[in-house]
């Protein structure tokens, strides 16, 4: 018996397609590389910012004069005993519609005006008065008045130019 093969594909058909011109992927890793590098410039960028603010806050507190800090080391707010021994009042509305404007009928850090039976604060040396809780709320960041910037605490207690520099 003879045997039969099965047909074998002439030479002149081909079963690829060469028409379509062969493009190369992207190679993973050049974008692994290039998402690397894009990471550490704005890593460095974040820590360049970062070091110049350490750097600028660094010198200002070199650069300031004494007298400046030790002024601010004095406003650096009232004890809670300072506070609560400031006089308080109720508001009572006096009914004179001619009020000067010197003695403003509001409080100056809520901006609203005081009502009948408000609890105020009256600051002993410029007798600006406000809203009890507003007041206080100021008085235990700052030792003056939020108006006039007039200290509270004596200027006796300031330290001299020799303790703060040591």
């Amino acid at each position: 018996m003879a045997q039969t093969y099965p047909p074998t594909p002439s030479p002149t058909t081909s079963t690829t397609c060469h028409d379509e011109p062969y493009k190369p992927a992207v190679d993973f890793n050049i974008m692994v590389i290039v998402a690397a590098i894009l990471c550490a410039f704005v890593c460095a960028l974040g820590l360049n910012s970062t070091l110049q603010c350490v750097f600028r806050c660094a010198n200002r507190a070199l650069t300031e004069p004494v007298h400046w800090v030790a002024s601010r080391r004095l406003n650096s707010g009232l004890k809670k005993k300072e506070m609560v021994a400031l006089p308080t009042s109720i508001y009572a509305n006096s009914g004179s519609p001619s009020s000067s404007p010197s003695s403003a009928s509001g409080c100056a850090i809520c901006l609203m005006d005081f009502k009948d039976g408000d609890n105020i604060r009256v600051l002993p040396k410029c007798n600006h008065r406000f809203h009890v809780v507003c007041i206080d709320k100021w008085l235990l960041s700052h030792s003056s008045c939020p108006t006039c910037r007039h200290r509270l605490k004596s200027s006796d207690c300031m330290p001299s130019l020799e303790i703060a520099t040591a």
